[in-house]
């Protein structure tokens, strides 16, 4: 079907879309998604209405672009125009957030971090992350950060995991997680050391989890897996085990 619609031109697939029994839609507007045509990127374009269609829809077209292996830069811009300068359900406007690290950090994998629509895309997510108000909109953008893994993001995340509310700061250390070893440098090791041992100020257990888990996965020092089974004498039972297991684990 996705082979099909690559070879359709743009009137036929929005002739399909808009004849599409409501249980097919989602199916063939994924489909469309896939096939990442000119015609059906454009037909895509034309057929969706962020301010009409069902949140349900909108958030299966998100999700297929969010996850599709090797995006186009014409479907990051239809996200982008789809999202620019309106009012969206709360859903939908997060689902696309998170949407658009993603797309940003698979272009870049493909080496086309210099497109317009590539800069213009991380422009949209760190604009959106200043102007955040409430803790969960900062969440999504530093989740959406996050999907980028793009090394140039590992500072604003790194202040938002010291400086930021519980909620905030566990966010955007488990954005950091996600990196691979070779971006873990001395200076995110220092953040998560005083994150863990809260030299700073108190962390929620999850958020000193996560801290600990990135100095264990990544290359770890002696003195601070040394550190890190002293200071389980001070947790609860349960975090103290998942510790002490993830030091074993690491030691085979």
């Amino acid at each position: 079907f996705t082979q099909m619609l690559r070879s359709a031109k743009k009137r036929d697939v929005l002739q399909l879309l808009k004849r599409a029994p409501e249980e097919m839609l989602p199916f063939v507007v994924e489909a469309a998604v896939a096939a990442q045509s000119v015609a059906s990127l454009a037909a895509l374009s034309d057929f969706l209405d962020f301010s009409k269609e069902p949140k349900s829809l909108l958030e299966k077209f998100l999700y297929a672009a969010a996850f599709s292996p090797r995006p186009s830069k014409e479907l990051l811009r239809l996200v982008l125009d789809k999202l620019d300068g309106k009012q969206l359900a709360p859903e939908v406007q997060e689902t696309g957030t998170v949407a658009l690290g993603s797309l940003v950090g698979k272009l870049c994998q493909q080496e086309l971090c210099g497109l317009q629509e590539v800069e213009r895309g991380m422009e949209t997510i760190l604009t959106g992350l200043r102007g955040a108000k409430e803790e969960s909109e900062v969440v999504i953008y530093l989740l959406a950060l996050g999907n980028t893994l793009l090394p140039e993001t590992i500072p604003t995340l790194l202040e938002y995991a010291e400086e930021g509310p519980t909620v905030v700061a566990a966010a955007a250390v488990s954005a950091l997680r996600r990196f691979p070893a070779r971006h873990i440098s001395s200076e995110v090791k220092r953040a998560m050391r005083r994150i863990f041992h809260e030299k700073r100020k108190s962390y929620e257990k999850t958020c000193r989890l996560a801290a600990a888990e990135i100095l264990l996965d990544n290359e770890p020092l002696p003195m601070d897996v040394i550190n890190i089974l002293l200071a389980t004498s001070e947790l609860g039972t349960e975090t103290a085990t998942f510790l002490l297991l993830k030091v074993q684990s690491s030691l085979r």
